[in-house]
């Protein structure tokens, strides 16, 4: 089913034509009149606000649903709080990853899950089945996320609460602008940031507020080119997109933080990744490419004229002067400084393993010593 978002009006005003790609069945921004790179530098030095409504949300409430939840990711949910999120490894049968997934508690009996374009819908159908729980689609929910060192400084007056006490994965119901919102901390840049979950009827009053009252200091609307520059730069996972042989296991990804190894509850895939720890066919890794441009997602990796990898995402950052890319490699090859050769149908060039993220790498942007 085609959705659209009430800010399309403000997007087509910025530049973007929305006759692009799809994802999840709504026309995204992906470009504006804007230098992209310079929309990456408001979010590193200030903030840009992003539309992120093409997020799937689904409503889980009912008795259950702390149950139903629990059997669909590989963490312990009963061990969530209300008012907290986590992400999680949502696993097949065979305990490869199947969809990208944020789990959201608002209350004991209620949970929004915001995942991306995989097996969430089918899996929850088919779990619910004889529980007492209801699970709907939030079809008229927009998203908003200010993201940049600003973000905090631009949204805390607007506020009756002190935003600086939110820690990251946590939100709360308020107002903004006279709006009944949640605000959470997070994001998907590498940087300090917030989201903004509001009904599609106040989506264009805060939009258009947020943009006025971060003006000042050099917040500007960011397109999702911009956003998937800086997610690559943070060497941040977008599924399917870095798990491209479709039986991915979160070990093999560096995701094994998506597992509780202590989760006594039954849940999709159990049995299947457990036994799969430690029996990697691949590693996620940063490549450095020496390369003046992006190479191709997809080009093969190759070491001693064998092929060893594959390119998954890839761009070039003006911001670090360089060309990133994110690849899968044999395990034995996942050292920082092993020099490969990246063979793409356009572009070929020399390469090597590096640290990620590429971009903060202690990641004190998003976690600051100070713990907040």
């Amino acid at each position: 089913m085609s959705r659209n978002s009430i800010l399309n009006e403000r997007h087509r005003a910025l530049g973007s034509k929305l006759d692009g790609e799809t994802w999840n069945d709504m026309p995204i921004p992906w470009s504006y009149d804007s230098d992209v790179h310079d929309e990456v530098v408001a979010v590193r030095s200030s903030a840009g606000l992003y539309d992120v409504s093409a997020l799937n949300v689904v409503n889980v409430t009912g008795p259950d649903a702390e149950k139903l939840v629990d059997q669909l990711v590989a963490r312990d949910i009963t061990r969530l709080k209300p008012g907290t999120s986590l992400l999680a490894a949502e696993l097949s049968e065979v305990g490869a990853i199947c969809d990208d997934i944020m789990v959201i508690r608002d209350s004991a009996t209620a949970f929004r899950l915001s995942h991306g374009s995989g097996q969430t819908p089918v899996n929850l159908a088919k779990l619910s089945a004889g529980l007492n729980v209801e699970v709907k689609a939030d079809l008229g929910s927009h998203i908003l996320s200010l993201q940049g060192p600003k973000s905090l400084e631009v949204l805390n007056p607007l506020l009756d609460f002190d935003l600086e006490s939110l820690a990251y994965f946590q939100h709360k119901a308020t107002t903004i602008f006279g709006k009944e919102v949640y605000i959470a901390r997070g994001g998907y840049s590498g940087e300090l940031g917030y989201e903004v979950y509001c009904r599609a009827e106040d989506a264009i009053l805060i939009w258009d507020e947020i943009l006025k009252a971060g003006a000042s200091v050099g917040v500007i609307p960011a397109s999702w080119n911009s956003l998937e520059l800086t997610r690559i730069e943070a060497a941040l996972l977008f599924f399917p997109f870095e798990m491209p042989e479709s039986d991915t296991t979160p070990w093999e990804v560096n995701m094994g933080w998506g597992v509780d190894l202590d989760k006594k509850g039954d849940y999709l895939g159990k049995e299947a990744v457990l036994a799969l720890k430690g029996r990697e066919r691949i590693r996620q890794v940063g490549l450095i490419c020496r390369s003046n441009v992006a190479v191709e997602a997809g080009a093969e990796i190759l070491h001693d004229g064998k092929k060893v990898g594959v390119v998954t995402s890839a761009s070039y950052s003006r911001y670090l002067m360089q060309s990133l890319a994110l690849a899968h490699i044999s395990p034995e090859l996942a050292v920082n400084g092993t020099d490969v050769k990246i063979q793409g149908k356009h572009i070929s060039c020399d390469a090597y393993v590096a640290p990620t993220p590429f971009y903060d790498p202690l990641r004190l942007r998003t976690h600051p010593r100070s713990g907040v």
